[in-house]
């Protein structure tokens, strides 16, 4: 039930757009049906408080126990604060690379050595920013990370590889899968274009060119 509320919450408020003709061109260049925008979320007070408390209802439920809750930069700051601030838990949040310059961080705030940490993140895609973020925690900041937090999840095989790699648990209240059903049962998207967005999700990297796109 909180996958198809979550779902619904996207396509309502727009956070999610799916179209394949034309598709969404990507900032890589590549092409697909599917446009994610999370960030929209923070705008709409009651789906702000239910995602977080979703959030929160995740971590209690599944026992993780963290003592520091740490955010993605930039668009999974602000849940990872409305996070800790509801739990009461310091935060932290992960740059995508070390600073340049300054004290070469890539963790931003206070984060002591030994700690338990989530990762709470917007969207998982091939899952490179939360991996980043995991190993930032692990070796920068000498603390125990094995579990990411998101909204929604395409569920890409490459992002399940890679958590897979690095012994790490993805917990996300959505994914393409069920958000394409609630599209589908809803009228936002016919059945022709149910089908061809579900070969997306089968091979993204060779979609449009098969597509004739």
């Amino acid at each position: 039930m909180v996958a198809k509320k979550i779902a619904e919450i996207l396509l309502d408020k727009e956070a999610v757009k799916l179209n394949f003709d034309p598709p969404f061109t990507y900032t890589s260049g590549m092409k697909g049906p599917i446009y994610c925008d999370n960030r929209v979320l923070i705008s709409y007070v009651e789906e702000r408080k239910f995602i977080t408390d979703t959030f929160c209802s995740i971590i209690e439920e599944k026992g993780l126990n963290p003592d520091y809750i740490a955010g993605t930069a930039t668009a999974a700051i602000p849940w990872a604060a409305f996070v800790a601030d509801k739990l009461n838990l310091p935060m932290v949040y992960i740059r995508p690379q070390k600073k340049e310059h300054g004290a070469a961080k890539q963790i931003e705030g206070y984060l002591p050595a030994g700690k338990k940490v989530v990762v709470v993140e917007d969207l998982i895609t091939t899952g490179g920013s939360s991996i980043s973020s995991v190993n930032a925690i692990r070796n920068e900041g000498q603390c125990d990370c094995t579990d990411v937090l998101a909204i929604f999840t395409y569920g890409f095989d490459r992002a399940k590889n890679g958590f897979a790699e690095i012994n790490a648990t993805t917990h996300a209240m959505s994914d393409f899968g069920t958000l394409l059903e609630v599209a589908l049962e809803s009228g936002k998207i016919n059945q022709e274009a149910y089908e061809k967005i579900q070969e997306y999700r089968k091979d993204p990297l060779s979609w449009a060119e098969k597509m004739g796109l």
